[in-house]
C-alpha cells in the first residue's frame, strides 16, 4: 500500500471534528450594521405581534376551534423559529462574534430548519381545513375536529423532528480537514456539508429530502387543496355565495404566497443561475423572517373574526 492509500486509509477511518466554525456572513457590504438593525426591528415586531395573536386566541373563548388552534400553531412556530435565528445573527455579526463551537452549530442548523419545516407544514393543515370548509360543509364539524387536527400538528412535530435529527445527525459522520468558513450567515445545512473531505453523497441526498418534504411536498398538496376547492366553488349557483366562500380563503393564500414565493425563488436563483453571495444571504434572511412577521399581521387584519375578537381584547384590558 503506498503512502497516498495509507492517507486515504487514516483519513477515512478518523473523524475530524472542527472545535469552531467560522460565519462569513457578507462580503464587503457597506453600511452592513444597519441591515442587522433591521432585522432587530423586524424581530421586535414579529415577538409582539405573534405573542399578541396567541394571547387573543388563549383569552377569547369564542376563537377555541380547530381552525384556530392551526393559527395558533403557526404562530407559535413563527416565533420559535424567528428566535432560533435572528438573535443568533445579531449577536454573530453586530458584535463580531463568527466563530460557533461545533455542536452549537449543529443544533443552531436543526432547530432553524425545524421550524421553518412546521411552518410549511402547518400551512398544508390550513389548507385541509378551508378544503373540508368548502367541499364538505356539512360534515366540516365532523371531520375537522380539536383531536383530528391536533394529532395532524403532533405528526407534524414528530415526523420533522425525526427527520431533521437524522439530517444533521449524517453531519456527524464528516470529517472537516480543510477550510471551516461558513459561506453563509447560519449553520445552513448545505453549505455546511460541503466543507467536509470525505464522502458527503449521503448527505447531498438528504438535502433533497429535506428541500422535497420542506417545499415540494407541501406545496403539491395545497395545490391539490385549490384546485379542489375551485372545482366545488364552480358548482355554487350564487356568484355572492361564491365570493364569501372564496375570502375565507384569501388570508391562507396570501400566508402561502408570502412564505413558499420567496423560498420557491432562492432556491431556483441558486440551482439555475449564479447569484451574487450577498443576494443570496438577503434572499434567505428575509426568507425565514418576513412571514413570521406579516403572517399575524394578515391574519389580523384579513379576517373579521380576529380583528372583532382583538378590539373585544383591547376593551377589556383598557377596563381593568
Amino acid at each position: 500500500m503506498g503512502p497516498e492509500d495509507k492517507a486515504a486509509t487514516i483519513l477515512n477511518a478518523t473523524f475530524v471534528r472542527p472545535a469552531k466554525f467560522y460565519l462569513s456572513g457578507f462580503s464587503n457590504m457597506p453600511h452592513e450594521k444597519y441591515y442587522y438593525v433591521f432585522l432587530g426591528l423586524i424581530y421586535i415586531m414579529t415577538v409582539l405581534g405573534n405573542s399578541l395573536l396567541m394571547s387573543v386566541i388563549y383569552r377569547v373563548k369564542t376563537l377555541h376551534t380547530p381552525k384556530y388552534m392551526i393559527v395558533f400553531s403557526l404562530a407559535l412556530t413563527d416565533l420559535c423559529g424567528s428566535t432560533a435565528l435572528i438573535p443568533k445573527v445579531l449577536d454573530t455579526f453586530l458584535f463580531d462574534r463568527r466563530e460557533i463551537v461545533y455542536e452549537a452549530c449543529l443544533s443552531y442548523m436543526f432547530f432553524v430548519w425545524f421550524f421553518a419545516g412546521l411552518q410549511s407544514w402547518t400551512l398544508v393543515t390550513m389548507a385541509y381545513d378551508r378544503f373540508i370548509a368548502i367541499c364538505f360543509p356539512l360534515r366540516y364539524h365532523s371531520i375537522v375536529t380539536k383531536p383530528v387536527i391536533a394529532a395532524m400538528l403532533l405528526f407534524a412535530w414528530v415526523f420533522l423532528f425525526s427527520l431533521f435529527a437524522l439530517a444533521i445527525g449524517l453531519l456527524d459522520r464528516l470529517s472537516f480537514c480543510g477550510s471551516l468558513v461558513i459561506q453563509s450567515f447560519f449553520c445552513d445545512h448545505g453549505p455546511v456539508f460541503r466543507l467536509a473531505c470525505n464522502d458527503t453523497s449521503l448527505n447531498g441526498v438528504m438535502a433533497y429530502v429535506v428541500l422535497i418534504v420542506v417545499m415540494c411536498c407541501p406545496l403539491i398538496l395545497i395545490a391539490l387543496t385549490y384546485v379542489c376547492i375551485t372545482i366545488a366553488l364552480s358548482r355554487i349557483a350564487s356568484g355572492v355565495e361564491r365570493l364569501k366562500a372564496l375570502k375565507t380563503c384569501t388570508s391562507h393564500l396570501i400566508l402561502v404566497a408570502v412564505f413558499f414565493l420567496p423560498l420557491v425563488g432562492t432556491n431556483l436563483a441558486v440551482l439555475t443561475s449564479k447569484i451574487h453571495p450577498n443576494a443570496r444571504i438577503i434572499n434567505s434572511i428575509l426568507t425565514h423572517t418576513v412571514p413570521a412577521l406579516l403572517n399575524p399581521i394578515i391574519y389580523s387584519l384579513k379576517t373579521e373574526e380576529v380583528l372583532k375578537c382583538m378590539r373585544q381584547f383591547f376593551k377589556n384590558r383598557l377596563r381593568k
